[in-house]
């Protein structure tokens, strides 16, 4: 009598990525959960309404709430989308990988380098968060003296201190390996589930108003900006939230049978955040001592928790905070890292032998967590010399992450549309995660969503880029960054093609 050994999960896994084209290099430890974490931290609904609650009230008061499920909805068209693409290609680099296989390497380079340099922003600016928690837990942790403000010198001045010291400990934690990333990572998003939880509670149990406070439009009304505007500018505060939960198919080559587990968790991340942060908001409106004494538009959600809180809880809050901040610069870095390790292994960037290395016995991509790291430590610091800079460069930084992802969403429409999307389905295993005939009308929505964000987005308005009306060319500063970034990018893939030119002749 013979036995069969059947091969484990991993071989398989292995194999899989053998037959798209590359060799195993990076330690496949990730769990559900962990996939999990990767995107709902990368979102951190509990960092990112904490800091944005009070740009979205203060144009279009509470009913500014509405503009986070339109956002929802639109992201999760394209969510489920990217989780159709995480079943058929669960590769490292995820969104790079996904518009190179579905448009071509053009389309595909200037996905990873849209979102590769839109990473290195946005974990600069999960980083600065670090100000507004730490000196209110402790002043000895305003290391630079002075008033702790961000819009104060020594307020930016430490700013970029703390989250240095931040960057550089999510580097170590990175260079380490994923095992004790995903550790960190999934210890740190159990935390901040458990306080977005218990702020809705405490928030419901306070509260001094119904739910149908959503329905208060007066101070949308009395905008200059009219209704229609002053909604369309109130609804980046959940654009600029509810993004990066790709960041599960960012990390495909360490996640144990990704085929099925990154597609669900992608979408379980974006879905879980959107409810959360739905309910965060709403209690608030909810639980505020005034609608109309002005403290919302300035303080926001703090404003509101401290009320409710108390000063013992309401640190006890701020610690949990700080951890979502923590996990989040972290979640950024991590995902940032898997692009450029991606880019770097087919040859797409300047130093792509270094960049693509694997440590042998840790099996991660070193070499690109610190370069994520030491170039989001370098933006960070231009908020020392000019705050609307800095500032400027995070709303710009989203709308490349939009146009990230429109460079996957349209080519795979064209794709369905030429019918080729089916023809590859064919050659897929059985059970994974598809649209089937529901593809193309997702599709088309998602890429009409995407472009009408875009729009909104970049649009020249002195409310998100030019506040102070001191510098008027910050008004267009979203299109002047897109073409420096794409002519600096035609620049690099010239000089690479020529390098490579020269070395094979």
């Amino acid at each position: 009598m013979t036995s069969t050994v059947l091969p484990s999960s991993a071989q398989t896994d292995d194999a899989d990525l053998t037959s798209l084209g590359y060799e195993p290099s990076l330690h496949r430890k990730l769990g559900r959960y962990a996939s999990f974490a990767a995107g709902f931290s990368f979102v951190s609904i509990l960092t990112t309404i904490f800091q944005l609650f009070a740009f979205g009230y203060s144009f279009a008061g509470p009913a500014f709430f509405w503009t986070w499920p339109v956002v929802l909805l639109g992201q999760l068209l394209v969510a489920l989308n990217f989780a159709e693409l995480a079943a058929r290609y669960p590769l490292s680099g995820a969104v790079y990988q996904w518009a190179r296989r579905v448009g071509g390497e053009t389309v595909g380079w200037f996905a990873g380098w849209f979102m590769a340099l839109a990473q290195v922003v946005t974990a600069a600016a999960a980083a600065i968060a670090m100000q507004v928690v730490l000196p209110q837990l402790w002043d000895g942790f305003q290391l630079v003296g002075g008033d702790p403000a961000l819009n104060t010198t020594t307020g930016a001045a430490n700013a970029v201190v703390l989250g240095a010291i931040l960057l550089v400990a999510t580097t170590v934690i990175n260079s380490l390996g994923v095992r004790l990333m995903a550790h960190v990572n999934s210890v740190g998003v159990t935390c901040e589930i458990v306080g977005v939880v218990a702020v809705i509670l405490a928030l419901i149990t306070a509260a001094q108003r119904g739910p149908d406070v959503v329905m208060e439009t007066t101070v949308m009304t009395g905008s200059d900006l009219g209704a229609v505007g002053a909604f369309m500018v109130s609804g980046l505060m959940a654009a600029y939230v509810m993004v990066g939960f790709n960041s599960a198919g960012e990390l495909s080559e360490e996640t144990k049978s990704p085929r099925r587990t990154a597609p669900r968790t992608i979408l379980s991340a974006l879905i879980i955040s959107g409810i959360g942060g739905a309910l965060m908001i709403v209690t608030a409106l909810m639980a505020a001592p005034s609608l109309d004494d002005g403290r919302l538009a300035t303080e926001g959600l703090p404003y509101v928790l401290t009320a409710v809180l108390g000063t013992f809880w309401g640190k006890v809050l701020l610690v949990d905070v700080a951890v979502a901040i923590f996990v989040c610069t972290l979640a950024i870095q991590t995902a940032g890292s898997r692009l450029v390790f991606s880019m770097a292994r087919d040859g797409k960037l300047p130093a792509s032998a270094l960049l693509s290395s694997v440590h042998p016995t840790r099996g991660t991509p070193m070499w690109p967590s610190i370069a994520i790291g030491a170039l989001a430590v370098g933006v960070l610091a231009i908020n020392v010399g000019n705050a609307a800079l800095f500032t400027t460069l995070t709303s710009v930084c989203i709308v490349m992450v939009y146009l990230a992802y429109l460079l996957v969403t349209v080519p795979q429409l064209l794709n369905r549309l030429r019918g080729d999307w089916d023809q590859v389905g064919q050659t897929m295993p059985a059970g994974l995660f598809s649209l089937g005939r529901w593809g193309l009308p997702i599709n088309i929505l998602a890429v009409l969503y995407g472009a009408v964000m875009v729009v909104n987005l970049a649009w020249p308005r002195p409310e998100v880029y030019d506040p102070t009306g001191e510098n008027g060319i910050l008004l267009y500063s979203a299109p002047l960054m897109v073409g420096i970034v794409l002519l600096l990018g035609l620049w690099i893939r010239r000089s690479l093609a020529r390098t490579a030119s020269r070395t094979a002749a």
